[in-house]
């Protein structure tokens, strides 16, 4: 990507940033796209086009300093949904497919999750990424507090012959401990492989499946604690927990780029410690879960 596409991305994240509320994320975005423009020897007009970004972020700090905002709408718009589809859907595997996984993760992170499960819906056509999208068909419907919904999913495949035995064994087990994550007991239908069926070659996993995190606080009113949260989504090694508003207090210190170096993970067949940094953090601004918080973790070692 060259340098005025990679500007002119900047500064639709830096729009659909601001167009949620998230004015600090917006600022971000604006300041990033100033340092480009002032680096780059082979951009014209450089005053004129740093004198409009320093308007945009003028009009942003009289934004903030407005003690009262109207309220976001429940859901944002499908203008709004397909941007950010769009602005996230890179991957550096460069395949359609893995772009629209990590468009559909996007939508996640931000709350749309009714269109996120249309997204993930599609991907279950393609045998490659069929397990991938029904893990986070099943968080999209527990992070809607639908775990019955989430349950029934998973039975109804169960019946159907979409995965094999060892898929739905590892749909099973991860969405078992999601559910012990919460402190359910609910026992979902084992299938059995055929006796005489050809044992599949699994692929080896980049990341396996994190249900939970415990992450150490050094500040604040959680000082000293060590506080667990469940991961609502994951891409490879980058974890996003929704943090409620309740909740909002304890991760109220934490800034982009705060480093870990003792974070507890927790998966179906294992209990691990491992490093990690703050990937983005903002306010969820519409949506089902409007005031709650958006925390992504990116794993660095274990």
């Amino acid at each position: 990507m060259g340098d005025k596409e990679n500007i002119k991305r900047i500064l639709q994240e830096a729009e659909l940033y601001q167009g949620q509320g998230l004015l600090n994320e917006a600022r971000l975005k604006y300041d990033e796209a100033s340092d480009l423009v002032r680096n780059n020897p082979k951009i014209k007009n450089k005053g004129k086009i740093l004198a409009g970004l320093s308007k945009k972020i003028n009009l942003l700090e009289v934004d903030s300093q407005k003690v009262e905002r109207g309220p976001s709408s429940p859901e944002l718009s499908s203008k709004a949904q397909d941007l950010i589809q769009k602005l996230f859907s890179f991957s550096k595997e460069e395949s359609a497919e893995e772009a629209a996984l990590e468009g559909a993760l996007a939508l996640a992170r931000f709350g749309q999750f009714e269109r996120a499960l249309e997204e993930f819906d599609k991907l279950m056509a393609n045998d490659a990424h069929r397990v991938v999208a029904a893990k986070n068909i099943l968080r999209c419907h527990i992070a809607l507090d639908s775990e019955e919904t989430a349950a029934d999913k998973y039975e109804v495949w169960a019946k159907g012959d979409m995965f094999s035995a060892d898929q739905l064994e590892t749909i099973r087990i991860f969405l078992e401990q999601v559910f012990e994550n919460k402190g359910l007991k609910r026992k979902l239908t084992v299938v059995q492989a055929p006796a005489e069926a050809v044992v599949e070659e699994k692929q080896d996993e980049e990341f396996i499946d994190i249900s939970a995190i415990g992450i150490p606080l050094e500040s604040g009113p959680g000082k000293g604690k060590v506080v667990e949260f469940d991961v609502n989504f994951q891409s490879g090694n980058l974890l996003s927990l929704i943090i409620s508003q309740k909740d909002g207090k304890l991760i109220e210190n934490l800034e982009v780029d705060s480093s870990f170096e003792d974070l507890q993970f927790y998966s179906p067949i294992a209990i691990f410690n491992g490093s990690g940094v703050v990937a983005a953090k903002s306010e969820i601004k519409a949506g089902p879960k409007q005031g709650d918080y958006c925390l992504d973790i990116k794993i660095t070692s274990t």
